[in-house]
């Protein structure tokens, strides 16, 4: 068991605050997660409302790049996106830390009605939780 893992996607606004919020639910003293985007963007106002339906609030998350990183030694990255992928492999060439990528969709992409929207963020959240559940299977039924 890893004990930092830091979530990285393209905006830090919608998939990687979903993974941390998930995570840290999961281990919330076991592991110190964060979360960063290659760009700094908003918290998307429908991930925190499909993870508030699951009783999880990440209101709070303030997103950030990989430049504002307070502290940038964690024992595994895990990449949401090509382009965070990428970067994630040139900040540990200078470190030694796990990197695994997750290729996850980007629900913000979807068209359609506010529920058709939602749906599409819901199965990102879902997506999320069964594939950190699987990664961390030990400790993947506690608190969650």
């Amino acid at each position: 068991m890893p004990g930092s893992v830091l979530f990285c996607c393209t905006m830090n606004s919608i998939r990687s605050p979903m993974a941390e919020g998930i995570l840290k639910s999961l281990f919330p003293r076991q592991v110190f997660a964060d979360s960063v985007g290659l760009r700094k963007g908003q918290l998307d106002p429908m991930a925190v409302e499909v993870m508030d339906e699951i009783g999880l609030d990440i209101t709070r998350h303030k997103p950030k790049t990989f430049d504002e990183l307070e502290d940038s030694s964690f024992d595994l990255i895990i990449t949401l996106s090509p382009e965070a992928h990428h970067r994630a492999l040139e900040m540990t060439r200078t470190m030694s830390c796990d990197v695994e990528f997750w290729n996850t969709f980007d629900p913000s992409i979807v068209e359609g009605s506010r529920e058709q929207r939602l749906s599409s963020y819901r199965e990102v959240r879902d997506t999320l939780m069964q594939r950190i559940r699987k990664r961390f299977p030990k400790f993947g039924t506690q608190g969650g």
